[in-house]
């Protein structure tokens, strides 16, 4: 299985220690060793990192996991492959461009024998992943004004998605960088941390951070990831067809739709 992790947060936080705990599962505690990328806006801009090698061998993710690159929105995936070879072409986050912002995308799951339907956004690599997202970004581009507000967005997401999820696993996170919506077919968690802020432990690597040390009363940061990734912090866990949509790390809407029920098991999660 791929596995996921999203950060919105209301001021620029780096993701050194989440992205450290998750790269260890690339290769050395799990078997996502098929490619990984990361995505950090930077205002309208966005920072990405692709590298077909897995994660926990990468001398790229040991650049990103040593430097602090601080956003308030970010998208990292590790990929264990299944639809599509393994290249950089295929490597998530997807990235595209509408409305003067830059769309960020990134899957986890498998959709088998998707068909796109006919728009302006193609795929180049050859993932049912990058396909389903280029279907989704015609989708509200045809079907949506450019001035939608977020929860009108998530309407037409919600809709989205759930139609991907009655065709096969679709866990998935979605960002134009304002907002960061995120979808769960089988297994999805949510941690937000606010002040008192406390310490922190993975669980893929040997490491502890003091968020109390790093932050300030203000700060609000919110992850989601496919599992969580530390030890002594309590995850919030979605439940099948749980959909939530985060802005500055604050909770701006949630519900949930019925969705097919499948096994959590390695096997349907690849991608």
């Amino acid at each position: 299985m791929c596995e996921l992790l999203g950060m919105s947060a209301n001021t620029p936080t780096d993701l050194c220690f989440s992205f450290t705990g998750l790269t260890r599962r690339g290769g050395e505690t799990g078997p996502h060793k098929d490619g990984w990328g990361i995505s950090f806006y930077d205002g309208k801009g966005v920072r990405s990192f692709h590298d077909p090698e897995p994660s926990a061998s990468s001398a790229i993710a040991r650049f990103v996991s040593s430097h602090p690159i601080k956003s308030k929105t970010a998208i990292c995936h590790i990929r264990q492959a299944n639809v599509g070879s393994v290249n950089l072409a295929n490597t998530h986050p997807f990235v595209r461009e509408l409305w003067g912002r830059y769309w960020v995308f990134a899957h986890n799951g498998q959709v088998p024998n998707f068909v796109r339907r006919v728009g302006m956004y193609e795929p180049v690599g050859d993932t049912d992943s990058e396909d389903i997202f280029c279907d989704l970004m015609n989708q509200v581009r045809q079907n949506l004004p450019r001035d939608a507000m977020p929860t009108q967005l998530a309407s037409t997401l919600v809709s989205l998605a759930q139609e991907y999820a009655s065709q096969g696993v679709f866990n998935c996170l979605l960002t134009n960088g304002d907002w960061l919506f995120s979808f769960c077919t089988t297994r999805m968690a949510s941690i937000t941390r606010r002040a008192p802020f406390g310490p922190a432990s993975l669980q893929d690597t040997e490491m502890t951070v003091d968020f109390a040390a790093e932050t300030t009363p203000a700060d609000v940061v919110t992850l989601i990831a496919t599992s969580p990734l530390t030890l002594d912090e309590e995850w919030d866990r979605y439940q099948p067809g749980e959909w939530r949509l985060w802005q500055l790390g604050e909770l701006l809407a949630q519900g949930q739709v019925d969705v097919p029920r499948y096994p959590t098991t390695p096997a349907p999660e690849t991608c």
